[in-house]
């Protein structure tokens, strides 16, 4: 399995990981004992960069994942995030605060049965708390040995200049595909610049650049929630995604490793986390790794599917108000 460093950190984590929100029932209903045995399984390939996040089922995931890492715990990379709190009937609130930040570490601990957290990100900025001091905590954490490193979530580039310079920052998280980029490759300028890892998630574009969504009629639960889903927009991105599957017929390959593949060619600062609850999903995911392309098919890939193309954004009103910021 190869592996990326995440910037200057040290840490080393494989090139394609595994996203664990769908594990909380997110995208269609999860088996707590089929997700245990799909992370166990996924560790077993080689996949050893597992990301969570107390938002996702408001700490189920970490209980779930921590149940899957008993005894394999040294064998992978452990991430999750903060900071993200309930709001029923509209767009989750957010805390940056500093006791809360040592709160909600005390309890992802606790869910995941674990002693320290690897990688500890701020999951949506607070824009009521200055970052120096949600860093800062987040830093007393690092001191404290509860947190090796830390990351950022959907930072404003200059966010992450301020956040970087109170306490070194190992990795940012932004959405990163063929469908959406121009956010990400202007936080990329950044992260490069100071030595940040960068973790794409949402690679597929929630599972529409896979191809196995081909009508309107298939979207449901929370993708239909998103406006690239909605009917409005449907069309013209399902004809962004037939151009994905004409390139990847003609290489051999499926869209979703060929969509992998395009963004691992960005640079060796990228790495990607897919979720899936499916291991012929992750295989797939993995044969990405064995898909060369040269500079030419990138060039011819990135035509395809040209940055701003998307129709719609890439999360509804009120859930756009919390990114970028």
């Amino acid at each position: 399995m190869p592996h990326r460093s995440l910037g200057a950190s040290g840490l080393s984590v494989s090139t394609i990981g595994l996203g664990c929100m769908g594990l909380s029932g997110v995208y269609g209903e999860a088996d707590d004992d089929a997700s245990v045995d799909l992370v166990r399984a996924a560790v077993d390939l080689g996949l050893d960069h597992l990301d969570s996040s107390d938002m996702y089922g408001w700490g189920h995931n970490e209980e779930v994942l921590g149940r899957a890492l008993k005894g394999i715990r040294d064998r992978v990379v452990l991430a999750t995030k903060f900071g993200q709190t309930p709001n029923p009937g509209g767009p989750n609130g957010v805390n940056g605060r500093p006791d809360y930040v040592i709160q909600a570490c005390e309890a992802s601990l606790q869910r995941l049965g674990v002693e320290v957290i690897d990688l500890f990100y701020q999951h949506r900025v607070d824009p009521a708390v200055p970052i120096e001091e949600t860093v800062g905590a987040m830093a007393r954490l690092v001191e404290q040995g509860k947190v090796r490193f830390l990351g950022l979530s959907e930072a404003a580039p200059e966010t992450i200049r301020r956040a970087h310079a109170t306490h070194p920052i190992a990795a940012v998280q932004t959405e990163y595909s063929l469908l959406y980029r121009q956010e990400a490759e202007a936080t990329r300028a950044v992260t490069r610049a100071l030595g940040i890892g960068f973790v794409a998630y949402s690679p597929l574009g929630r599972g529409f650049l896979t191809g196995a969504i081909q009508d309107f009629a298939q979207v449901d639960g929370r993708r239909a929630a998103h406006p690239r889903f909605q009917e409005a927009n449907f069309a013209a991105n399902r004809a962004l995604v037939a151009q994905v599957e004409a390139i990847a017929a003609g290489k051999g390959c499926t869209p979703a490793q060929l969509t992998l593949a395009w963004l691992l060619a960005q640079g060796e600062d990228v790495v990607a986390i897919p979720g899936t609850r499916y291991l012929p999903r992750i295989e797939e995911n993995l044969g990405a790794l064995g898909v060369t392309l040269t500079a030419d098919d990138v060039a011819r890939i990135s035509a395809a599917v040209p940055a701003g193309a998307a129709a719609g954004t890439r999360y509804p009103a009120g859930a756009m108000k919390a990114v970028q910021l």
